[in-house]
């Protein structure tokens, strides 16, 4: 095992989130740029450690993009008017003296608003209409679900890097016993056992 993962560790208590690499409107090739000079700063050796500084590229890239949110957040709420106003309801409730009669909406008229709906809001978005498809994936509150889970899984992860670690690290830095040494400890630990009964013994 490199003993570079030692240094990679502490990245691991922080998670990428899993939602989507890249959310609409966002530059491919600056993120592509961004985890290249990543890895060029960091130069991991092996599976392990790529998949550290992939997680450190799209942390950094969710921070510097975070208006991408409150873009996806103001797309929301438009779409959120635009249907309001041009989709109508399931069904209309006619009201009567004493009683309430429900009207259904021919479902051709529900879609044709349905239709008109989206492609005003194609026109009004572009490309940010991805969000409307999106629903509520893009949010700043689906992120942070998002970070506890691949926290949880990470602090897993880290749990066996560092029982592997102990477990092949550990006893190369163990000093190797010379055989009078090892003989001096055998004698000691017999001469203990015995003085260790015998206070039993008496007692």
């Amino acid at each position: 095992m490199s003993a570079r993962v030692k240094k990679f560790l502490p990245a691991l208590k922080h998670a990428g989130y899993s939602t989507t690499a890249l959310l609409p409107g966002e530059d491919p090739g600056a993120f592509k740029k961004l985890h290249q000079d990543l890895i060029v700063e960091l130069a991991p050796n092996g599976a392990l450690e790529e998949d550290i500084v992939a997680i450190i590229a799209r942390l950094a890239w969710s921070r510097q993009n975070l208006a991408t949110f409150r873009i996806a957040e103001r797309v929301r709420e438009r779409w959120a008017a635009i249907t309001s106003e041009k989709v109508p309801a399931s069904f209309l409730v006619e009201y009567q003296p004493l009683l309430g009669k429900q009207i259904e909406i021919d479902p051709a008229v529900r879609a044709a608003a349905w239709k008109a709906a989206k492609d005003q809001a194609r026109a009004e978005f572009g490309a940010a209409y991805d969000f409307v498809e999106m629903g509520e994936i893009a949010t700043v509150e689906q992120l942070a679900k998002d970070l506890v889970v691949e926290g949880q899984l990470d602090a897993m992860i880290e749990r066996c890097l560092k029982r592997l670690l102990r477990d092949n690290v550990q006893p190369n830095l163990r000093p190797p016993m010379m055989p009078s040494q090892e003989r001096f400890d055998e004698s000691e630990a017999n001469d203990l056992a015995a003085g260790f009964s015998s206070f039993s013994i008496a007692n």
